[in-house]
């Protein structure tokens, strides 16, 4: 036998009324329901009986008393939750120098360095295949095997009718993948981390 759920109605008195009379003066019925007290306090509310809570509903309109130009305004502020905005590049508050601050290079602050500076710190064997590949250091195998595969479809052979420079880059290209994979293979395992 299934069990029913049974919801609130929608004209279900609210739960955490405070168990007063109708604001409405002269109504006598409890105020179980809430209705906002206007546009710019939401969170502020009247408690009315059923009867004037529909009434209040009935006549409630958000933009009333606002101009066009206010609702357009308003609409828009809507389509971004009522956060400012401005256009790609055109950013908000400036960053200084400070905020900008990198010494981990977790910004790319590398990618700016020249295809023959793989960084500070990597190892002198794994210079020159770092720098090969257009790779700094540190690097994962991951990293190295999507660059290698991107040059190799460009310099392979095959792709290149055979031509010899192209066919000899290829060669340097994979032994820099290998010299690269044999040490990144052997060192100990930081990817499972990430």
């Amino acid at each position: 036998m299934s069990r029913r759920v049974t919801r609130a109605r929608a004209y279900a008195p609210d739960p955490a009324a405070p168990g007063r009379g109708c604001d409405i003066a002269g109504c006598a019925a409890q105020g179980e329901y809430r209705a906002p007290k206007s546009r710019r306090s939401l969170r502020e509310y009247w408690w009315f009986c059923l009867t004037h809570v529909r009434a209040y509903n009935l006549a409630w309109d958000y933009y009333k008393g606002m101009s066009p130009g206010e609702i357009e305004a308003e609409l828009r502020a809507d389509l971004s939750w009522q956060r400012p905005t401005w256009p790609l590049g055109r950013g908000g508050a400036a960053l200084s120098e400070e905020a900008l601050r990198d010494p981990l290079g977790t910004l790319g602050e590398g990618r700016a360095r020249s295809s023959r500076e793989p960084g500070p710190g990597a190892p002198a064997e794994l210079r020159e295949p770092l720098a090969l590949l257009g790779l700094y250091w540190p690097t994962t195998l991951k990293d190295v095997k999507q660059r290698y595969k991107a040059l190799a479809k460009r310099h392979h052979p095959d792709a290149n009718g055979g031509d010899p420079a192209s066919a000899e880059h290829f060669k340097r290209v994979s032994l820099a993948y290998t010299t690269l994979r044999t040490h990144l293979a052997s060192a100990p395992r930081l990817e499972a981390a990430e």
